[in-house]
């Protein structure tokens, strides 16, 4: 039997040099044995290794895993390890085979540590020290991981800290950061950290992200195990917090807006039109106040559907789909009659839906900046939405926009197939998926297809474009800059088109 005494520092790298001699020299795994050093220092024992008689190959994620799995505290890891790579040398893929117990307990293994590694990563809380030489700053931190991490887990520390000076004991070593180095030690018992200023700052953060509606205990103790709490300040507030849980959250409750605001509901009593008698040969539902409309209306005799004014008046108690319960109202397209341009966007925003007008919020008022500078007039466009209802999700007194769904852009289609029969545009700008889908039935790829001329689900002339919303949701400046120079290029290539058709 061949015993390798591992270091507690370095350990993956002597594992892997003696992994190497004896796996090349042949050595089978029932004849050899790892352990690591349980002294008190750091630097392991040597070894007489086998010189190599054979190349060894292994995937690079097996090096990946190793290194991860040789923290483990289980003793049998790295002899696990071993046995795996000998039978990596005539089983390549097995790594893929999760159904092969060694594979299987090696890689829960690595689980266990990233995990570790992760959990100290969050939980590692400093104590400020008295500065240092020049004023230095200096802090000091105390943790108790499961598994040998240390050496593995400080690092990160070292890249975020850098402006620092800090020691971090485990049981299992020390590490001590001085600006440029990063060095480890022997362990220590658990130092006298004195308290500061900075568990105040966690009292105050936790109770912020806290919310009591939401709260689940079993969730909340599977990421933050109790075995942490006794080194983390702000874990004195839980029990408080759970406690007082089902007070705040009726409060919360309480506090929640109704839906729709008292003044839309005024602002909508006051626009909204009476509801029709008729609707062509269609009688209005005397049960229900619905029009049983069906599923498209006959394009193929235009003369028969209503005129736009009429289709207004129809779509302000539409009830097709659920939008309809929750929103303002109707926001129907507005515009010349006989415009040679149609511009569809996705659905009214918040402004919109207050307003009754397409394109009156943020997006529309950059969307009309954009086209003043190509010379393009919303005056001489007829400007809509594929979806005519604001479709939103209450955030105390805010409505935030939701993107429609496929029902209800195929539910609404019927009002804007109206608008494209009664028009006849030579050309539409379609912005945006939604737009994209209402109009050609397939919303995807509008990278690739943005700026190009195809045709819509009518035959009719269709350039698709960015939505003027995307362009303000941009983060990054020059990313933004860029977007909007390929928005106005498209607008430009719509008014040339229109030019070349006249």
């Amino acid at each position: 039997m061949r015993q390798v005494v591992l270091p507690a520092l370095g350990t993956f790298t002597v594992w892997r040099e003696a992994a190497r001699a004896l796996a090349g020299a042949g050595i089978p795994a029932e004849e050899v044995s790892f352990t690591r050093d349980a002294t008190p220092g750091l630097l392991g024992q040597e070894h007489s290794l086998p010189p190599p008689q054979r190349q060894l190959r292994v995937p690079r994620a097996f090096l990946d895993l190793a290194e991860a799995v040789s923290c483990h505290r289980d003793g049998t890891a790295h002899d696990r390890l071993y046995a795996l790579l000998l039978r990596l040398q005539n089983a390549p893929g097995l790594l893929g085979d999760r159904a092969d117990p060694l594979v299987d307990g090696v890689q829960r293994m690595e689980k266990a540590v990233r995990r570790d590694i992760h959990k100290m990563h969050a939980f590692l809380r400093f104590s400020a020290l008295p500065p240092g030489e020049g004023g230095r700053l200096r802090f000091a931190a105390w943790f108790e991981p499961q598994h040998f991490i240390t050496e593995r887990a400080v690092p990160f520390f070292a890249e975020r800290h850098r402006e620092m000076d800090f020691l971090i004991a485990t049981p299992e070593m020390t590490a001590l950061w001085q600006g440029e180095r990063l060095t480890f030690g022997p362990p220590s018992p658990r130092p006298d950290l004195p308290a500061d200023g900075a568990e105040a700052l966690w009292h105050t953060y936790f109770v912020s992200i806290f919310n009591p509606a939401r709260l689940k205990v079993k969730a909340m103790t599977a990421e933050m195990p109790r075995r942490y709490w006794k080194n983390l300040p702000e874990t004195s507030l839980i029990p408080g917090m759970i406690a007082d849980a089902p007070r705040r959250a009726a409060q919360m409750r309480a506090a929640l807006p109704t839906i729709p605001p008292a003044h839309a509901v005024r602002l909508a009593a006051a626009r909204r039109p009476p509801p029709p008698e008729t609707y062509g040969e269609l009688p209005l539902s005397e049960t229900s106040g619905t029009l049983p409309l069906p599923e498209t209306p006959d394009l193929k005799t235009p003369g028969e559907l209503p005129p736009l004014a009429e289709a207004r008046r129809q779509a302000a108690v539409c009830t097709r789909c659920d939008l309809c319960h929750h929103a303002t109202q109707t926001v129907f397209g507005e515009g010349p009659a006989d415009a040679e341009l149609m511009i569809v966007g996705e659905q009214p925003g918040d402004q919109e839906d207050l307003a009754g007008r397409p394109f009156v919020g943020p997006a529309g008022r950059l969307f009309d900046r954009l086209a003043e500078e190509v010379g393009l007039s919303r005056e001489r466009a007829w400007i809509t939405n594929a979806v005519k209802h604001f479709k939103f999700l209450p955030r105390g007194k805010r409505r935030l926009h939701q993107r429609p769904n496929g029902g209800e852009i195929m539910a609404c289609r019927w009002w804007l197939d109206i608008e494209r029969a009664r028009l006849r545009p030579k050309l539409i700008i379609g912005m945006g998926a939604t737009a994209a889908e209402a109009l050609t039935g397939n919303g995807k790829g509008l990278t690739q297809r943005r700026g190009k001329l195809e045709r819509d689900t009518m035959g009719a002339p269709l350039l698709l474009t960015w939505h003027p919303s995307y362009l303000l949701r941009v983060p990054e400046p020059q990313a933004r800059l860029a977007a909007e120079r390929e928005f106005r290029s498209d607008l430009v290539t719509a008014l040339d088109f229109l030019r070349d058709v006249a």
